[in-house]
């Protein structure tokens, strides 16, 4: 083992794997449908207004399809990616389609084996969702190494908390218990959508009241304007501040 002797230059810039969270409508999946060569996974036929690349799963089989399908176009195309980034679309859809994998996991085990159930989470005393945060992150796993960057896409989650004896409501990404500290930690950043007038604002700045964060030096405590729309409601999108060439 050689110990280095001088600090090592950042091997990258952009995110391999990003979540961007927000209140329904907020604009998620129009962005989405606005960024160059993104393909975007819809599990909840958001997408059926808008123009945008994209394919249905309406269960975790044909995800899977999904998967394999981009590993075969991958290796027919000398292991170039199909498609420079990736949206799954939402992170509330994924986790109950991960039921079924937790499922399986779970009769894996020796404790498991005789289980005839179909939902883990009803297992006593919680043990299930250990299966299913596994479950999920397999899944997240399964596509982040066929693209640039894969995006998950979230809804809000709005908790009462007591801070210093006041309460407050903080905003994080909508998923069951530990699950949501677990992907926010996977994430390379974690970004909350909303509207302003007629702009649209990933923020990447924290605050008492959201939960957000960014490893790269860019998007670090940055509030960008990722899109406006004009009085004909056309809208322009600008991902160049998120994702840099």
């Amino acid at each position: 083992m050689i110990l280095p002797t001088e600090k090592i230059q950042p091997l990258r810039e952009n995110v391999k794997f990003m979540v961007l969270f927000g209140k329904p409508k907020s604009g998620k999946t129009t962005i989405m449908s606005k960024l160059d060569d993104c393909l975007l996974i819809d599990l909840e036929n958001g997408s059926d207004f808008l123009e945008v690349l994209s394919v249905k799963a309406n269960n975790l089989t044909e995800l899977y399809s999904i998967k394999q399908a981009l590993e075969q176009k991958i290796k027919e195309n000398d292991n170039k990616f199909p498609y420079k980034y990736i949206a799954i679309d939402t992170a509330t859809k994924l986790e109950e389609m991960s039921l079924i994998l937790a499922k399986k996991l779970y009769k894996d085990t020796v404790q498991g084996k005789g289980f005839e159930g179909n939902d883990v989470t009803k297992l006593p005393n919680g043990a299930g969702y250990r299966f299913v945060r596994e479950a999920f992150e397999q899944i997240i796993d399964w596509f982040i190494p066929l693209c640039d960057a894969l995006i998950l896409l979230a809804h809000t989650n709005v908790t009462l908390i007591n801070k210093e004896g006041k309460e407050l409501n903080e905003m994080k990404v909508d998923l069951t218990g530990k699950l949501e500290r677990i992907i926010a930690g996977k994430s390379d950043a974690l970004g909350y959508v909303y509207r302003e007038k007629n702009k649209t604002i990933i923020s990447f700045e924290g605050g008492e009241d959201i939960v957000v964060e960014a490893r790269p030096s860019h998007l670090k405590g940055k509030k960008i304007v990722i899109a406006e729309s004009d009085e004909n409601g056309n809208i322009t999108t600008d991902w160049s501040l998120i994702f840099k060439q």
